[in-house]
C-alpha cells in the first residue's frame, strides 16, 4: 500500500484550509499553536512543498494546498460518515449540532423536551464555537447560524426576521441625563456584535441619523455578555430584539420605537448531501415544524 500522511495531519490541514487561520484550527482541535504547526509541517514534508502562504496569523492555501484540499476532503467526510455509521448502535440516532449559546439557552433549550419525546434515541452534541459554517463536514453535521447570507454551496432555511433594538440599563431611561432620542447615543458607548457591525449602521440609517457619531464603540463577540454589558451599564447594545425578548431581564430597557429590520436572519446549514442523514433530517423537519 502507497504510504500516506498521518490522519491527524490532514485533519489539521483540512480545518485550517477551511477555516484560514492557525490559530482558530488550534482552538477547534485542542492543540498548542507548535502542535498545530508541527503536523502541518510533517504533511508539507511528505508532500514536499509547501502548502499555505503565510501572513501573520492567516494561513492562505496556495495554488497546491487548494488542489491536495480539492483531493483530500470529500475522501476524509468519506471516512468521517463510515466511521459515523459502524458507531451506531441499539437504534441510537447522534447529531453533532452548531449552535450560538444565546439561541442555544433561550430558544433550542428549553424546546429539546419536545423533540425527545417524539425521538427519544436521538441524542444531540453540541458546539458553541462561532462561525460553525466553516466546521460543517467537520465536527458537526449541521448548525444554526446567524447571517446576512449563507454560501449557496450548502443547504439552508431561514428560520426567522429580526428587529434591531438600541438595549440599555433601567437606569439610563431615568432622571435628568436619560437618554430621550437617537441623538443622545453620541454621548454613549455603543455596544456591536464584532460578527454583526451591520446591524448598527442599518438602525442609523432607519432612524435618520445616517451620520451619528457616539462617544465609542465596544465590539463583543457574544449576545450574552452584551446584554449583561448593557445591564451593567457599560453601554447600548444595538442587538437583535429577540435576544431582549427571550432574557426577560428587568435591568434592561428597550429604548425608543423604531421599528428597524435587522440585515441578519438566523439560517438552519448543513451540507446538501448530509441533508439525507437520518438524525439531520429529524432535527431539519422539528426546527421547521417547531418554528424555532
Amino acid at each position: 500500500m502507497r504510504r500516506l500522511p498521518p490522519l491527524r495531519a490532514l485533519e489539521a490541514f483540512i480545518r485550517v484550509a477551511r477555516l484560514g487561520s492557525s490559530k482558530a484550527a488550534a482552538a477547534e482541535l485542542a492543540l498548542s499553536a507548535p502542535a498545530l504547526s508541527r503536523r502541518i509541517k510533517s504533511l508539507e514534508d511528505h508532500i514536499g512543498k509547501p502548502l499555505f502562504e503565510r501572513r501573520n496569523q492567516a494561513m492562505i492555501l496556495n495554488e497546491d494546498g487548494q488542489t491536495l484540499l480539492d483531493a483530500v476532503a470529500p475522501a476524509i467526510e468519506t471516512i468521517g460518515e463510515a466511521v459515523d455509521q459502524m458507531t451506531v448502535s441499539g437504534g441510537d440516532l447522534r447529531l453533532r449540532l452548531g449552535v450560538l449559546p444565546l439561541f442555544g439557552a433561550t430558544r433550542l433549550l428549553p424546546r429539546l423536551p419536545e423533540l425527545r419525546q417524539l425521538f427519544p434515541k436521538l441524542h444531540i452534541d453540541v458546539d458553541t464555537s462561532s462561525h460553525a459554517e466553516n466546521m460543517l463536514g467537520d465536527v458537526i453535521d449541521a448548525a444554526i447560524i446567524i447571517a446576512d447570507h449563507v454560501d449557496p454551496n450548502l443547504y439552508s432555511v431561514k428560520l426567522d426576521s429580526n428587529k434591531v433594538y438600541a438595549i440599555a440599563s433601567t437606569e439610563l431611561t431615568e432622571g435628568p441625563n436619560a437618554i430621550r432620542s437617537p441623538e443622545d447615543l453620541k454621548h454613549h458607548n455603543i455596544l456591536v456584535h464584532s460578527d454583526m457591525t451591520r446591524a448598527f449602521e442599518q438602525w442609523k440609517d432607519a432612524v435618520g441619523l445616517p451620520d451619528l457619531e457616539p462617544a465609542s464603540v465596544d465590539h463583543l463577540n457574544s449576545g450574552p455578555l452584551m446584554l449583561e454589558a448593557a445591564a451593567q451599564g457599560l453601554g447600548v447594545a444595538i442587538m437583535h430584539g429577540g435576544h431582549f425578548s427571550d432574557a426577560n431581564d428587568p435591568r434592561l430597557a428597550r429604548l425608543f420605537d423604531h421599528d428597524v429590520d435587522s440585515p441578519y436572519s438566523y439560517w438552519f446549514v448543513c451540507r446538501k448531501r448530509d441533508k439525507k442523514n437520518r438524525a439531520v433530517r429529524i432535527f431539519h423537519d422539528w426546527v421547521i415544524k417547531a418554528g424555532l
